[in-house]
């Protein structure tokens, strides 16, 4: 009897460290098809004030897709509200990039025909969301940062 208590103990022991989670954290790509839904930008002058302004998006902006292919090169395509007919949607050109992910979650972004690349961290990354914030650090006497939150596009 006493044998089979401490087999029984054996077991159950068993059973609860195979139940630990030892799994280190999750990573989700960045490859992907991203929809933007908002944006907040930021300002920060010297002195300390200052101040942010969140931006929700119609479903014209909605309709934009950010693309970020294996190889470190991608595509954005926005678009927008046509202010002289209500309802309908325009798209721009096609936005060419090549990015540089870290992974201390720095990026940088740098659009084909531009000389100076957009820098950032990505603030949060998961399944479905993406929280990229670009940083303007060239005015000393001002930061400035948007910050786009897209939900992931299932292909």
């Amino acid at each position: 009897m006493k044998k089979l208590a401490l087999l029984f103990a054996g077991l159950s022991l068993l059973s609860i460290s195979a139940c630990k989670d030892d799994d280190p954290a999750q990573v989700y790509p960045l490859v992907g098809t991203w929809s933007p839904i908002k944006e907040v930008r930021t300002t920060i002058q010297a002195s300390g004030a200052g101040v942010s302004d969140e931006i929700a998006y119609t479903d014209c902006q909605k309709a934009s897709r950010w693309v970020f292919n294996e190889g470190s090169t991608g595509k954005r395509k926005d678009s927008d509200d046509d202010a002289t007919t209500p309802g309908q949607c325009i798209a721009s050109a096609d936005r060419t990039f090549n990015y540089i992910y870290n992974e201390d979650k720095s990026i940088q972004i740098k659009y084909l025909g531009t000389v100076e690349p957009e820098n950032g961290k990505v603030t949060l990354l998961d399944a479905t969301t993406l929280n990229l914030t670009i940083e303007d650090k060239t005015d000393p006497n001002e930061y400035y940062s948007v910050t786009y939150t897209m939900k992931r596009i299932v292909q």
